[in-house]
């Protein structure tokens, strides 16, 4: 496929989104492939993506039907060509498609949420969490070396494993067990991180869990480190007082391991830090990301004020809440990568109507969700804010449509606000091997999503809406993969929201820079969503390992379905 004019920054959103931004870029990036997963309905169809090196083929785990599946989709013999440019310039045709399901749930219960494949052991483990809160999940490993997978065996988990990961020395798999409460917060599991070891290729039948009750009395603690524990503690909901300990409000999110394989990092999202494991001891750390103080960078905080309004906020500060994360090592030393997305708590049980939700103590009722437990997002413009904001008017012109969480920045307990803090960084990050924060993209993404979209920027991931997400983490950095072309290192971040895959060169930590970005999505107002919609998971490809000889970029489309393949590399 020939790829698209290249554009500039200053070129229009009018002009064909299937571009690389950056005329300058090293790089010459091209979608060569492209797979629908159940078209008639795509969201969730392609979410987590991996790559089976010496088959050639991508595992997608699918959770559009009934039942939890993992696609397979053989790149190995099909030629990577062929996708044709629509009027508009997105790719909406294929040339891929999936050439063996996976039935994960014929002998597996639950909902698939992560998928790992170990190499040399011919291994692949899937997350799956049980159906009902408050039971545990299980890891359901398969043998990948011939044709046909074959399960092998179920091990039980934790509450919620949402993410897994084989160590790269193929010895361990490490899982990421969120532990959510119920829609009622009557049953709050704790989260926890589940290490199941593997020798000479056998499976171990148990799992090891590492649990966070060591950190109950130390929760002052953590959140001077800059960590968030945000709950409904104390409330009163259909008779019985909610009590949330610091293991039951960490939730691992995501997990990636060092080169070495003798560190593991996983991400706790919504309390704004990160554990780090050493694989050797077991012993488990936890270290706070601290807040971004938005007084030194710009960010459009409305999505009512008319379009692209960058400004400076003293007062106000990001907390990062990283969703992926990757590892990677230079000169010895390991580094983490991570996207900030940001996430808020909102959870909603069964109620009739107003009164009834008001009486077994819910805090709001919504006609379409229910009776609202605990939620922590709301619009700056409910709250009073204390007299250093008075440079504000707190309306939809500037903060007032920013989504805050209330629980944070009464200092004085007053009543009014003296500082504010919203969800999510708008950015990417590298920590060191201590998971101290040394380089963080400030607020580029979105100046550079608003120079390249114009008023499309910030938009919506189901919808043509420009600025529709302003008032709540932007363009969304959610997924990433980090990989080497030629002789650098790059991070490629997927942007849930906006659509486009933002790229770094981190070869040096701390001079991390940008370098391009490519997307395949129409943009036009009010018109049907086209393209990759909603980067969820991405992986990268060796040029050692990829049927072109060159460097591949994977990544899975939840909104839309779609597995997009994307070829990197130099000019």
């Amino acid at each position: 496929m020939n790829k698209p004019l290249l554009t500039t920054l200053l070129i229009s959103s009018l002009c064909s989104p299937l571009y690389s931004a950056h005329a300058e870029t090293p790089l010459d990036i091209n979608l060569i492939g492209r797979a629908l997963l159940n078209a008639e309905s795509p969201e969730g169809a392609a979410e987590i993506v991996v790559y089976q090196n010496n088959k050639k083929r991508i595992f997608a785990i699918n959770g559009s039907g009934k039942t939890s599946t993992v696609e397979i989709v053989d790149i190995a013999n099909t030629p990577l060509t062929n996708l044709k440019l629509t009027s508009a310039g997105v790719v909406n045709d294929s040339n891929l498609k999936s050439s063996y399901t996976i039935d994960l749930n014929k002998y597996t219960a639950g909902n698939a949420n992560s998928i790992s494949i170990a190499e040399k052991s011919g291994l692949a483990a899937v997350a799956m969490a049980a159906n009902k809160t408050g039971e545990k999940g299980v890891i359901a490993f398969y043998d990948i070396s011939k044709d046909i997978p074959l399960f092998i065996k179920n091990v039980e988990v934790g509450y919620l494993p949402d993410m897994v990961t084989f160590t790269p020395d193929e010895t361990k798999v490490v899982v990421a067990n969120e532990g959510e409460p119920s829609g009622d917060y009557l049953t709050d599991p704790e989260g926890s991180i589940g290490i199941i070891s593997i020798n000479n290729g056998k499976v171990a039948d148990k799992a090891e869990l590492l649990d966070f009750t060591s950190f109950n009395g130390r929760q002052a603690e953590l959140e001077k480190q800059g960590m968030v524990f945000s709950n409904p503690n104390g409330q009163i909901i259909k008779g019985s007082r909610i009590t949330t300990t610091v293991a039951q409000d960490i939730e691992p999110e995501y997990v990636a391991v060092s080169k070495d394989s003798k560190t593991a990092y996983v991400s706790l999202q919504e309390n704004n830090g990160i554990a780090i494991v050493d694989l050797a001891t077991n012993k488990l750390t936890l270290q706070g990301l601290g807040f971004k103080d938005w007084s030194k960078y710009k960010m459009d905080a409305s999505d009512k004020d008319g379009g692209i309004n960058m400004k400076t906020y003293s007062g106000l500060y990001g907390m990062y809440q990283p969703d992926t994360l990757a590892s990677y090592s230079v000169d010895g030393n390991n580094y983490v990568v991570i996207a900030n997305e940001g996430d808020g708590r909102e959870y909603f049980f069964d109620a009739k109507d107003k009164e009834s939700c008001k009486a077994q103590g819910g805090v709001d009722f919504d006609k379409k969700k229910g009776c609202v437990s605990f939620v922590n997002d709301i619009r700056a413009k409910k709250l009073v804010l204390a007299d250093n904001f008075n440079y504000l008017k707190n309306d939809e012109s500037d903060i007032g449509r920013l989504k805050v969480n209330p629980q944070l920045g009464d200092k004085d307990g007053d009543g009014k606000y003296e500082e504010l803090y919203t969800f999510g960084g708008r950015s990417f990050s590298i920590l060191d091997s201590q998971g101290q924060m040394i380089f963080d993209s400030g607020d580029e993404i979105g100046q550079l999503t608003a120079k390249i979209h114009g008023k499309a920027f910030n938009n919506d991931e189901d919808e043509n809406a420009g600025d529709a997400r302003s008032d709540a983490k932007g363009a969304e950095p959610e997924a990433l993969t980090v990989g080497k072309v030629g002789d650098k290192t790059y991070a490629f971040v997927g942007l849930e929201r906006m659509g486009g895959v933002v790229v770094y060169d981190i070869t040096e930590p701390r001079k991390a820079h940008y370098v391009d970005y490519f997307i395949n999505r129409g943009v036009v107002e009010g018109e049907a969503i086209t393209g990759d919609l909603a980067p969820e998971g991405m992986t990268f490809v060796e040029a050692k390992n990829s049927p072109t000889q060159k460097p591949l970029v994977i990544i899975g489309n939840e909104i839309s379905g779609s597995i997009a393949v994307w070829e990197i590399s130099t000019k």
